[in-house]
């Protein structure tokens, strides 16, 4: 038997100010990773950032993630995409454009020795990169 729920616990529970935790539309589609391929690309020492605008109208931004079998096993496959996770959560959600694609895509290696505050700082240099020009 479970107990009954208190104030502030379980599913009502509201996000406290300033939460970390902020939600992402993630790509579930090949063909939307596959137009994010060919549109704006920006190499880092840990990862490669794909960048596409939609033009759609849906002011909703979309992260994808991918890390293929060149990283190592699954271990560090998904090793590598917590990471890219952490890194989107924190970096990406606040300074993604309206109506953007974004594209992580795991390096052999780098993504998962790299230190995080190095990969980090690649992310905002790749931000800034990609929408050099634009909002």
């Amino acid at each position: 038997m479970t107990p009954p729920e208190t104030q502030g616990q379980g599913i009502a529970a509201a996000a406290p100010n300033g939460s970390p935790a902020v939600s992402l539309c993630v790509l579930t589609k090949r063909a939307d990773y596959l137009k994010a391929a060919s549109a704006r690309r920006q190499g880092t020492g840990g990862f490669l950032l794909q960048a596409r605008d939609r033009a759609d109208g849906n002011p909703q931004s979309r992260i994808g993630f991918t890390a293929s079998k060149k990283i190592g096993n699954a271990v560090l496959r998904n090793r590598a995409k917590r990471r890219l996770r952490a890194l989107a959560r924190e970096v990406l959600a606040p300074r993604a454009l309206p109506g953007w694609d974004y594209v992580l895509v795991a390096r052999p290696e780098a993504t998962v020795a790299r230190a995080y505050a190095d990969l980090r700082a690649d992310l905002e240099q790749a931000l800034l990169s990609v929408h050099r020009g634009r909002g």
